[in-house]
């Protein structure tokens, strides 16, 4: 089989780098080790994927809620720069309105240590956090959304145009995970139920404790 060439070729994975790290600007030190929430608000986690269409790669911002485990922003685009990253951003505080402190936790990517990201983050007066250098269990939260994205969304489906991603993935963020996924870490209801259910807790200091190993 091998002289005639019918052995099987396994073909190469193709795979994007989405965080550079390696560059000159402010880095900010991890803020969450160990960290105990009670609420919303309390600590946001943002990351940056890709999706492999046809002709090119789409790259998606997404920034969670860690205490709902919301997806609370995210945007869409053909290119991997802060642009990206100040519109999911952007989507985040308009839908929370966050107070002041609230904690901002992604890697040290340069869209995120990026001087427009950094000012737009310090002019809401969030608390800015980074991950260790190469180390994404940083990023757990994050991570893991990304995760069921692909596994439970981008793989099921062969996108061919960035109008299949643009239609798709604010439909599985919005309808799917947010308000029909079960998560165990929230007594297995989904995001939006379990926010709701928040509302009706008499006594915050009832809800749920979270801590950040």
């Amino acid at each position: 089989m091998g002289e005639k060439g019918w052995l099987c070729q396994p073909q190469k994975k193709k795979w994007v780098c989405t965080t550079d790290s390696n560059h000159n600007l402010p880095v900010f030190p991890n803020l969450i080790k160990d960290l105990t929430l009670d609420g919303i608000n309390q600590l946001w986690v943002a990351d940056i994927t890709y999706i492999h269409i046809l002709v090119c790669f789409i790259y998606l911002a997404v920034i969670l809620d860690v205490y709902s485990r919301k997806a609370i922003g995210y945007a869409i685009s053909r290119n991997i720069d802060t642009q990206l990253t100040l519109a999911a951003l952007r989507m985040a505080i308009v839908n929370r309105h966050p107070p002041p402190g609230c904690i901002h936790h992604s890697d040290r990517g340069v869209q995120y240590a990026s001087r427009d990201y950094i000012k737009e983050l310090e002019f809401y007066q969030f608390q800015i956090s980074m991950s260790r250098k190469g180390n994404p269990y940083d990023n757990a939260f994050a991570e893991s959304f990304m995760k069921t994205l692909k596994s439970e969304e981008v793989h099921l489906w062969e996108y061919r145009t960035m109008e299949d991603v643009q239609r798709r993935i604010p439909y599985f963020i919005e309808d799917v995970y947010n308000h029909k996924r079960l998560h165990s870490a929230i007594g297995y209801c989904p995001p939006n139920e379990f926010e709701f259910l928040l509302e009706s807790i008499p006594n915050p200091s009832q809800n749920t404790l979270i801590r950040l190993l």
